[in-house]
C-alpha cells in the first residue's frame, strides 16, 4: 500500500457550491471541485499523489493519516 492510499479522500455534493467538492482533511485545505464525482475523485487522488510526493521531497514528515472512526467521528462533530 502506498502512502497515498492510507489518507481519507471524500468527495460530497455541495448544495452552496452547487458542484462536488473533494478534499483531504490530513493533508490541504481546498482540494477540487465539479459537476462529475468520478472526475472529482481521480483530480482529488491526482493533488494528494504530489502533494505527498512535495513532503517527501522536502524530507518533511507526513502528517498521520486518520483511521476511518476517527474520520467518522470528526465528521458527526461537524454541524
Amino acid at each position: 500500500m502506498d502512502e497515498v492510499d492510507k489518507y481519507v479522500k471524500p468527495v460530497e455534493w455541495s448544495d452552496q457550491d452547487g458542484c462536488f467538492i473533494g478534499s483531504c482533511p490530513e493533508l490541504f485545505y481546498g482540494g477540487c471541485h465539479g459537476s462529475d464525482p468520478r472526475v472529482v475523485f481521480d483530480e482529488l487522488c491526482q493533488i494528494v499523489e504530489e502533494t505527498v510526493g512535495l513532503y517527501l521531497e522536502d524530507g518533511k514528515p507526513l502528517p498521520r493519516p486518520m483511521t476511518g472512526r476517527q474520520f467518522v467521528n470528526a465528521m458527526q462533530c461537524v454541524t
